[in-house]
């Protein structure tokens, strides 16, 4: 049978587009009508504070002295920043040993821990709790506190290596130690990486184990060629997160200390020396240069991390990321 051509829609009527363009313009507005808190918050929170604090990092300005006045000084305080301050190259080096030494020991204390609770028996979900209790405090500065007073000479540390005959040391008041005390607390506090990595553990296919045990695959080739491998984008994601959250290490420096960075500045990381210079002081210009080569530094280092992931994260879907 011969096919009739279809017969052209008549375009709808000019009342009619109108009503949809005054519909559509009434839905942006309500969408830009709840999207105005977090606009007024990115803006009066982030974005204008960012711009001025670059503009400050090219000053010399002291919030209470200069009020009001910011002596324009171009890159000096950059130069002074890397050639005149050897405070500046300690916090750095303070701050990159306790980057490279926690986060790895806290991702393979997450991982560990994920792997003895990814299993079925009872009052699983009561130790998985507990587990995760320590990163419900987060950096707090009362979990700062008890560890200080945990690890003094007459604190519930010692007096543990005391029933063994150990004498113990004034950990956190020692300069050969107290690097180390801090280094501990970030590693105990693994529970958010280790829910995340129990999750990722949940998604690899029993199947997989089951036909490698059938191969005569032990354990450890189990581990090593199968959870590992399926596990990569989890432990890239972890990597991402720790890595950044080392480097901004605070408060518990800070309580550690009383704000010094000390015992003879052995506990002075990069987020330390920048508040000591911009509110302790008063040298808000030379903080605020810290603080946007602190995000430089910290955004190559993600940039890194996310360039060489693709040589060693492996996806299921085996889609290039």
């Amino acid at each position: 049978m011969p096919v009739r051509p279809t017969e052209p829609v008549p375009p709808p009527p000019a009342a009619t587009r109108r009503g949809g363009r005054a519909r559509r313009r009434r839905e942006d507005l309500a969408g830009y009508v709840f999207l105005s808190p977090w606009l007024l918050g990115l803006l009066g929170i982030t974005a204008i504070p960012m711009l001025l604090s670059l503009y400050l990092s090219f000053t010399d300005y002291s919030p209470l002295i200069d009020v009001g006045e910011a002596q324009w000084v171009g890159f000096d305080n950059y130069r002074e920043m890397f050639t005149a301050d050897p405070s500046y190259w300690h916090a750095v080096r303070v701050t990159v040993t306790f980057a490279l030494v926690a986060v790895p020991l806290k991702l393979a204390a997450a991982l560990g821990v994920a792997l003895l609770l990814n299993k079925a028996f009872k009052g699983i979900a009561v130790f998985r709790g507990l587990f995760y209790l320590p990163s419900l405090l987060g950096g707090s500065v009362a979990v700062a506190i008890v560890w200080r007073s945990m690890f003094n000479r007459e604190g519930a540390f010692n007096s543990f290596l005391a029933l063994f005959g150990i004498e113990g040391a004034p950990w956190v008041n020692d300069p050969q130690w107290a690097l180390e005390t801090l280094m501990l607390l970030a590693i105990w506090q693994f529970g958010a990486p280790m829910v995340i990595f129990l999750a990722g553990l949940k998604q690899v296919p029993t199947e997989l184990y089951e036909a490698a045990s059938v191969d005569g695959a032990g354990a450890w080739r189990q581990f090593t060629h199968i959870t590992l491998p399926m596990l990569s984008p989890v432990i890239f994601f972890n990597l991402v997160l720790e890595t950044i959250h080392g480097f901004q290490g605070f408060t518990s420096a800070f309580v550690l200390s009383g704000g010094t960075g000390g015992p003879v500045d052995s506990t002075l990381m990069y987020t330390l020396h920048l508040y000591n210079k911009g509110f302790v002081e008063l040298n808000m210009g030379y903080a605020s240069a810290m603080a946007w080569v602190f995000l430089l530094v910290v955004g190559l280092i993600t940039v890194l991390l996310f360039n060489t992931g693709k040589f060693w994260v492996h996806y299921s879907d085996n889609e290039e990321r």
